[in-house]
C-alpha cells in the first residue's frame, strides 16, 4: 500500500457528535489492524473521516487495511488522524453518553462529553497511507463459512519468517465449492467446502494467499457476521473483504509459489482406528503435562484392541495411559508432537475421530468424522522417539 507522505498540513475543521457504544465498537474493530510497533508514527493512529451522516475510521499497517464506519451527527465534515490506541482507551473510559468532536489548530481534535474535556494530538491526512482501489466483485462467501475455513487451518501457519510462502493459508474458490490449506514443514491442514457461487457466478478458480494477521481479522470480522455473506475482490496484489455491515478489508497477497499440497495427501495409510475426540484430547492434555518440554513429543503404541499414549521427560516423570478401542492390525509405535495434536483436535467438531497411519517413518493423516458441512483432514509428520 502506498505510504503517500507529504509535508504535515492543518486538518480540515470538523465538528461532529457520535454514540460512545457505536464509535467504540468500530474503534476496537480497528484496533486489530493498527500497527503495535512502528517506526512510522502516523501507522499507529486512526483516520477519522467525518461526512454526510457517518464517520469512517480507517487503520493500516501498509500490508492490511480496515475502513469501518459509523453513524454520526456531523456538523461540519472533516477529517484528521489521532493515536488509535489512546483514542480507543479514552472512549472505552468515558460515560455512556453522546461523545463531540471539534478539529482544531495544528491537528489536534478536542473530544467532549458529559462537561468532560480532552484534547488529542493528531496528524494530518494527508500523511495517512491511501487505501488501494477495490475492483469489482469476483464471488460472495458464506461468512460462517469463511470463519471456518480459517479456524480449522490458520494454526497451521508457520511462524519461520524465512519461510514467506508459508506464512499464510491458500484460499481457493472453485466454481462449485471453497478450500483452505496450510502448512509449516511439519504438519498440513486441509478443508473443502461444498458451495455454488452466484451472484456474480463464479467461472474460473481463483488461487489467493492470505498473510497470517489478514486470516485472523477476517475470521474475527466474519463471525460477527457469521448469517450473511461476503464480497471477495482481488487485483494482482491485494484482497479485498466487503462485509454486509460496510466494513472493508484489504490485505497484500504473499507472493510466491505455495507448495503442491496434493502430492503430499497420504494415500497408502492401511492401519485405521476411531476414537472419540474428546476422549483422545483428554489424555493428551494429560500426557503432556509430563512430556519433554523441548520436544513435545508423545508416543502412540498401537495394537490389537488398544491404543497407549505415553510421554516421559528427566524433569517431570512418565504418563501413560491405555485407550480401549476397535482395531485388529498389526501393532505399531509413532512419535508426534503433542502441541500439533491438541491444535487439530480444538479445531475438529465433536464425535469420532478416523485416524490413518502407514509406518513409523510416514505422516498421519486425521479425519473427523463428526463434520457435516466440511471435509477435513489433517497431515501429520512423526517425530523420532
Amino acid at each position: 500500500m502506498d505510504q503517500g507522505v507529504k509535508k504535515t498540513q492543518a486538518s480540515e475543521t470538523m465538528e461532529f457528535s457520535v454514540k460512545k457504544s457505536d464509535l467504540l465498537e468500530e474503534l476496537t474493530v480497528a484496533q486489530g489492524v493498527v500497527e503495535k510497533k512502528t517506526t512510522i508514527p502516523i501507522l499507529a493512529n486512526v483516520l477519522i473521516e467525518a461526512a454526510a451522516n457517518q464517520v469512517a475510521l480507517t487503520a493500516t499497517d501498509l500490508e492490511l487495511c480496515l475502513r469501518t464506519h459509523c453513524p454520526a451527527k456531523v456538523r461540519r465534515a472533516g477529517a484528521v488522524t489521532v493515536p488509535a490506541k489512546k483514542l480507543l482507551e479514552l472512549i472505552r473510559l468515558l460515560p455512556d453518553e453522546e461523545i463531540q468532536f471539534k478539529g482544531q489548530e495544528s491537528t489536534w481534535v478536542q473530544v467532549l462529553c458529559d462537561r468532560k474535556s480532552y484534547r488529542l494530538v493528531g496528524l494530518a491526512k494527508e500523511n495517512f497511507p491511501a487505501l488501494p482501489d477495490q475492483p469489482p466483485s469476483l464471488a460472495r462467501i458464506p461468512a460462517r463459512m469463511l470463519a471456518d475455513l480459517v479456524a480449522k487451518t490458520a494454526f497451521a501457519i508457520s511462524n519461520e519468517e524465512t519461510r514467506y510462502t508459508l506464512g499464510g493459508a491458500l484460499l481457493i474458490l472453485r466454481p462449485d465449492g471453497a478450500v483452505a490449506v496450510a502448512t509449516d514443514g511439519h504438519r498440513l491442514a486441509l478443508v473443502e467446502a461444498d458451495h455454488t457461487f452466484t451472484q456474480p457466478a463464479l467461472r474460473e478458480e481463483v488461487r489467493t494467499l492470505i498473510p497470517r494477521k489478514a486470516l485472523v481479522e477476517m475470521q474475527r470480522l466474519a463471525v460477527q457476521e457469521e448469517d450473511a455473506e461476503v464480497e471477495l475482490a482481488r487485483d494482482a496484489s491485494h484482497v479485498f473483504l466487503r462485509f454486509p455491515s460496510g466494513r472493508l478489508l484489504a490485505s497484500r497477497l504473499l507472493t510466491g509459489q505455495f507448495p503442491n499440497y496434493e502430492a503430499v495427501l497420504p494415500r497408502e495409510n492401511n492401519r485405521i482406528l476411531t476414537i472419540d475426540r474428546d476422549e483422545l484430547a483428554n489424555a493428551l492434555r494429560r500426557a503432556a503435562q509430563l512430556a519433554d518440554p523441548r520436544s513435545q513429543a508423545v508416543k502412540f503404541s498401537l495394537r490389537p484392541g488398544a491404543l497407549e499414549i505415553s510421554a516421559s521427560s528427566p524433569e517431570y516423570g512418565e504418563a501413560n495411559e491405555v485407550i480401549e478401542l476397535d482395531y485388529a492390525g498389526d501393532a505399531l509405535t509413532m512419535g508426534f508432537n503433542v502441541s500439533y495434536l491438541l491444535d487439530f483436535l480444538g479445531a475438529a467438531a465433536a464425535g469420532p475421530v478416523r485416524i490413518e497411519l502407514k509406518d513409523e517413518q510416514s505422516a498421519g493423516q486425521l479425519r473427523p468424522l463428526g463434520e457435516e458441512r466440511y471435509r477435513y483432514r489433517y497431515i501429520l509428520m512423526p517425530m523420532r522417539i
